[in-house]
């Protein structure tokens, strides 16, 4: 696998999320029909206290300078604990984001045991510079829709995406990094997994977006009860707005 050239394609796509208790990774991963906002997929514990609190989020895109601050009025996070999944949804016009997206990989089409993945972040320990990680997935657990990674993940780099390629269908999203679970079976901190929770949190909002434009989409339009006839000289906005007494 030719992780420089995935690198490339992928790095576009991840943004840093600041919080007032700290910052995590996010990536884009959708737009609506208008692309009146975007949607930033990361992990729930990135924003939950944020969110909990109507504390702002600050989101910076590197590779282009630009960034958002976004008090709480000015976003929407769709988040679920049980799947340490959120997206963000946001005016994507502070931000100098990809026109296209990255495919997600299908719900049911799971990830095998064994198959090589790799993983991108902004890691506490240099919280301003994009870090590569790969591993292969040890383990899917249904129960919890996320993945076990025999690699290795550092605070900060939580909402990252996991990526895998092949020939044919080329980069997709796998799933977002959310936690490193330590070895301490014998007391000491030794080696232990990688979590990446799937991607179905994520096709759920697509799907809920979809349904929200294509019911727009279909509203019929609103037509004033009392129209004006075609010749009718338009109104005089000169004029006081008081009504006259009859």
């Amino acid at each position: 696998m030719n992780w420089n050239e995935i690198i490339d394609k992928v790095t576009p796509y991840i943004v840093r999320i600041e919080t007032p208790e700290g910052h995590g990774t996010g990536f884009l991963f959708m737009y609506n029909a208008d692309r009146s906002f975007c949607g930033i997929a990361t992990a729930y514990h990135v924003v939950e206290h944020a969110e909990r609190w109507q504390q702002p989020l600050r989101i910076i895109h590197y590779p282009s300078n630009s960034s958002a601050f976004l008090p709480e009025p000015d976003r929407i996070i769709w988040g679920d604990a049980d799947r340490d999944s959120a997206v963000i949804l946001v005016p994507p016009q502070k931000l100098k984001l990809p026109e296209q997206v990255i495919p997600l990989l299908p719900s049911s089409s799971p990830l095998p045991i064994g198959v090589e993945v790799g993983w991108l972040g902004y890691p506490a320990i240099g919280p301003h510079t994009l870090c590569f990680f790969c591993g292969n997935i040890s383990a899917r657990q249904d129960v919890r829709h996320a993945y076990l990674i025999d690699g290795v993940t550092i605070n900060g780099i939580s909402g990252g995406p996991v990526i895998y390629s092949t020939p044919t269908d080329g980069v997709r999203i796998v799933g977002a990094v959310t936690a490193y679970i330590v070895n301490r079976a014998t007391g000491e901190s030794l080696p232990g997994l990688s979590v990446a929770q799937d991607v179905s949190h994520f096709h759920d909002i697509t799907a809920r977006i979809k349904s929200f434009d294509e019911a727009k989409a279909h509203q019929p339009p609103v037509v004033s009860p009392n129209p004006p006839p075609p010749d009718a000289p338009p109104p005089d906005l000169s004029s006081s707005s008081e009504p006259t007494q009859g």
